[in-house]
């Protein structure tokens, strides 16, 4: 057993990189891969925001027939660090075989990397962008993984626990069926504080007016998600990073935004899910990956809810109730949805979680963010 570590800017290993877990779960429905295109940009120093503000370092294991059975990236976000005055490392895109002992290889020469910068802590798994799946799945093994999302199997959990880590904090998932009656409640509500509050919904039709709003929906989520250490304020380039990976699959008819008057107050960000067509492609989208997954954005029977927010100053004005109203619209609009998924709710959050259980939202994954001490 040997440890390969490696620069982003070294390509020797790259490909191995990208196609462990592949290989890793073959036999595993659940799994959906990655966008290959969306994990060679991440060794790209010029091309991803992240390295204007950050480091890493890639580590993999291989066995004696030099075969990958453990990989890992280990990263410090100076950004991150400097917002909270931290001294913090990430760790992100583990993965290994059922067996502690590489587990246990791969961890130490992280904890091993970021002494070496200075680092006191190792959280994750945590990505380079904040709309990176994030936290080791301990609840919901029998479902598919939204896109995006991390799924692993059972026995991370044992072996990242067992090498010391802590919970930081829980995030749920929950599954929402197209058929569902929403109470009409919600409805009423969204109707009074749209004629009595001076709310309204901003609705989209084509990416080019989604691109115009880009710096709005920036701002509502700096204001309204960016208040702990799971959402920090994104910059200007790291938006630019996500709008280029999230516009090639909008559906801009699932995106909202809401207005008080004429000022920005909230919004909604939903996504067909592209789970099965990367399935069949293997997570390739040339030479023809693409026609499959322009097909499953038509067809999808899912759509993932990925964020919702209210600026601080229009809470508790109801303005919850037009979101959630238009939430209902995204599942049921399109004939071929089948169910929604709503994604990863910390469960600090006690109030929406008890909304998304209000509205007939079940419960099914758990994700699990973990922390240690290094000093």
């Amino acid at each position: 057993m040997q440890l390969k570590k490696f620069e982003p800017t070294q390509k020797k290993f790259q490909k191995a990189f990208i196609e462990f877990p592949f290989k890793l779960y073959k036999n595993t429905p659940q799994w959906v891969p990655p966008l290959r295109m969306d994990q060679k940009d991440i060794f790209s120093i010029e091309k991803h925001a992240f390295y204007k503000h950050g480091e890493a370092c890639f580590l993999m294991i291989v066995d004696d027939k030099k075969e990958v059975i453990g990989r890992m990236s280990v990263m410090v976000n100076n950004r991150y660090n400097d917002h909270f005055q931290s001294k913090a490392a990430f760790f992100y895109l583990f993965e290994c075989v059922n067996d502690y002992s590489v587990a246990e290889k791969l961890f130490q020469a992280a904890i091993d990397w970021a002494k070496s910068k200075g680092l006191k802590s190792l959280i994750g798994p945590k990505g380079f962008t904040v709309f990176d799946g994030f936290g080791t799945l301990v609840k919901g093994f029998e479902f598919q993984a939204a896109f995006g999302q991390i799924y692993n199997p059972p026995y991370y959990q044992k072996f990242i626990e067992r090498i010391g880590f802590i919970k930081i904090w829980d995030t749920h998932s929950g599954y929402l069926p197209s058929n569902i009656k929403f109470n009409e409640k919600i409805f009423r509500a969204a109707e009074i504080i749209k004629r009595k509050k001076g709310f309204h919904v901003k609705n989209f039709k084509t990416k080019s007016e989604l691109q115009d709003s880009v710096n709005e929906i920036q701002m509502l989520y700096n204001a309204s998600l960016a208040d702990d250490a799971r959402n920090m304020p994104i910059s200007g380039d790291e938006m630019k990073t996500m709008v280029n990976q999230l516009l090639k699959f909008a559906n801009p008819n699932l995106i909202k935004l809401i207005y008080k008057d004429e000022k920005p107050a909230g919004f909604l960000l939903a996504f067909p899910d592209i789970s099965n067509a990367l399935k069949r492609t293997k997570g390739h989208l040339l030479p023809f990956g693409w026609i499959s997954i322009v097909n499953e954005l038509k067809k999808t029977p899912c759509v993932d809810l990925s964020a919702i927010g209210i600026l601080p100053e229009f809470q508790g004005l109801g303005a919850t109730s037009l979101l959630y109203a238009e939430a209902y619209k995204s599942i049921t609009s399109n004939p071929y949805l089948k169910y929604g998924e709503f994604l990863q709710l910390r469960d600090n959050n006690p109030k929406m979680l008890l909304e998304w259980e209000a509205m007939g939202v079940e419960m099914r994954k758990l994700h699990r963010l973990y922390k240690l001490d290094i000093e």
